[in-house]
């Protein structure tokens, strides 16, 4: 009993904890987004745009780069990957935990990208912190927080800040983005950011899903003809087998 209320009170924790970092996160990026509009200027639009088109051209070479890296090996992760009955079962979770504790967590990350190929509706019913979180931490937040104290400390140009923003709104909530091609009810927000083609349909995606060999992007598609040009220059060249596609024993 005592043991069941430790774990609680842990839970609780982490989930205030979580809830912290995204509230000081979207304070961030309020500020940045005030910044620009008292330094709005005629270069802002087109900034705008580079910096939503770079944060999508990431989202497809962390994808490529993701689908393609082989799992490591001798760590059995086809058993989760494979797996044949239910994984609501307490089998599959106890086989689950234990896969994953013999890995560290870019690893996972790794496994997380194959294993969304065959189970592609798993990433829609996921909750925003893990799609987002470890993004989060790792750079956006640093990033607007940096943007924050360089436009208190110098005359920073609105083109700047208009570049900085939307690359790292984009960057942040990628797998969010992603997670809503596979999702059947979004946020208003999702659906009106479609209607003026800032965000790409789930009939766009599935052209990827389609042979896991083009359309990486899953922001808004603008970058993927690039994108598209490098996987095929790299495929060329030897790189990006298939074997990486699914986790070996």
């Amino acid at each position: 009993m005592r043991s069941d209320l430790f774990s609680a009170e842990i839970m609780d924790f982490v989930m205030l904890r979580q809830k912290a970092i995204l509230a000081v996160f979207l304070f961030s990026l309020a500020g940045n987004g005030i910044f620009l509009l008292l330094k709005l200027d005629w270069l802002a639009l087109p900034a705008l745009l580079l910096g939503w088109f770079l944060a999508d051209m990431a989202s497809g070479l962390v994808h490529m780069y993701m689908d393609y890296r082989p799992c490591p090996p001798g760590k059995r992760l086809n058993d989760l990957f494979f797996y044949q009955g239910s994984r609501e079962s307490e089998e599959y979770r106890a086989l689950f935990r234990e896969r994953m504790a013999s890995i560290n967590a870019f690893e996972r990350l790794v496994y997380d990208f194959k294993n969304h190929h065959p189970r592609p509706n798993a990433l829609g019913r996921r909750d925003l912190w893990r799609l987002i979180g470890s993004t989060v931490i790792a750079a956006a937040l640093p990033i607007s927080l940096l943007l924050n104290l360089a436009v208190l400390a110098w005359p920073v140009p609105g083109w700047l800040i208009a570049f900085v923003l939307p690359f790292v709104v984009g960057g942040a909530f990628a797998q969010y983005f992603h997670g809503s091609l596979h999702r059947e009810h979004n946020p208003w927000i999702v659906v009106l950011m479609r209607r003026l083609h800032l965000l790409m349909t789930p009939e766009a995606h599935q052209l990827h899903h389609d042979t896991l060999q083009r359309d990486f992007s899953t922001n808004c598609g603008w970058s993927n003809p690039l994108v598209n040009l490098l996987f095929r220059a790299l495929r060329r060249r030897g790189y990006l087998d298939d074997s990486g596609l699914v986790p070996s024993s």
